[in-house]
């Protein structure tokens, strides 16, 4: 009987552990601030137009110093946001074509959340095959002017993955405050961070296609591609653990300034195939540094807010053979107002 009654207990316990109380003060956890340094958001709704500028640039280096760097044509994208407390979502058209790209293969997904203690940063993307050449070196005799702004849709590049960091000095530095407009800083405050992280990336590279556009342009034989980069395939996954700081600095008239910067040890395992033939492929597995940047600038005076986020991701792969660098992210200028304020802050202003 006794051992019965001790059950029960165990299973009351378990069930008012699992109800919403104890689910609601987690995630008020998630939030719970200084008010001497950060003044929380006082309205539950939200109403903002974006204009994002995207960052995409792609470079090979082969074993004996040849070097290409892609990117695309510039892009900019415009789109209304609506926010409702934490959840907040839009959608942005590409202002040369309206949302309707040409390259079906082309899709983006760049997600960060941002709460006063964890911060969340999802990211999908798919480049197609809009690159073109915008700087080659084949070595010192060789002339590669010809070659600059050249389309060149023998590179495509994908990566998928989610990061996840943990803000240190919550209660008195707000993320939210410099990127996601919720909260004010009151007080110029910095913390440090640490997270935990996980793509998979993939590139797919035309070295056949290359060396022709090299023989047209620069005319059949001037330059011939570096037998390193003859692969057409390569996958590899990636685990990271990163550290960094981020500082907020708080400047007179509600303006602010945040920045902060994070380097990620990454260890990278990867199966590539050479020239299309498995059985002549390479794997590896080795540790790269990593790194990720932000930079906000926003003036908030709680109703009204306006200003510019920056983010900006680069991705190593470091072989014997060859390397690649993959900096991405996304530049954006917003404006904004809130609306429909809290009851606990009506109360305040009756009073």
């Amino acid at each position: 009987m006794t051992r019965l009654l001790i059950l029960l207990m165990i299973v009351m316990f378990a069930q008012e552990a699992l109800g919403m109380s104890f689910l609601r003060r987690i995630i008020r956890g998630f939030d719970r601030l200084d008010t001497l340094y950060i003044e929380p958001q006082h309205y539950n709704l939200t109403v903002m137009l974006q204009t994002t500028y995207v960052i995409d640039q792609y470079s090979i280096v082969s074993q004996n110093g040849q070097e290409m760097r892609l990117s695309p044509d510039p892009k900019m994208k415009i789109g209304p946001y609506v926010g409702w407390r934490w959840f907040f979502g839009g959608y942005s058209f590409d202002l040369k074509n309206l949302g309707f790209s040409n390259d079906l293969q082309k899709r983006e997904l760049d997600l960060s959340i941002y709460s006063s203690q964890i911060g969340v940063d999802l990211f999908y993307r798919r480049t197609g095959s809009d690159y073109k050449l915008r700087s080659v070196m084949l070595g010192d005799d060789v002339e590669t002017r010809p070659l600059e702004g050249v389309p060149f849709d023998g590179v495509s590049a994908g990566i998928t993955g989610i990061g996840v960091y943990y803000i240190f000095n919550h209660g008195r530095f707000s993320y939210p405050a410099a990127f996601a407009q919720s909260t004010l800083q009151k007080v110029s405050c910095g913390s440090p961070i640490a997270g935990i992280g996980y793509t998979r990336n993939s590139l797919d590279f035309d070295h056949q296609k290359l060396q022709q556009t090299f023989d047209h342009y620069l005319g059949p034989g001037v330059a011939q591609l570096d037998s390193s980069l003859y692969f057409r395939h390569l996958q590899y996954t990636d685990y990271s653990l990163s550290g960094g700081y981020a500082w907020n600095q708080v400047l007179p008239n509600h303006w602010l300034v945040g920045v902060s910067g994070q380097l990620s040890l990454a260890y990278k395992k990867s199966m590539g195939d050479v020239d299309g033939d498995a059985a002549a492929g390479f794997s590896f597995e080795k540790v790269n540094v990593d790194a990720v940047g932000r930079l906000g600038v926003v003036y908030n005076n709680m109703k009204w807010y306006v200003g510019m986020s920056a983010i900006v991701r680069t991705n190593n792969y470091h072989k014997s053979r060859f390397r690649t660098n993959n900096t991405f992210g996304s530049i954006n200028l917003y404006a904004g107002f809130n609306f429909g304020m809290k009851g606990k802050y009506k109360r305040k202003l009756k009073n």
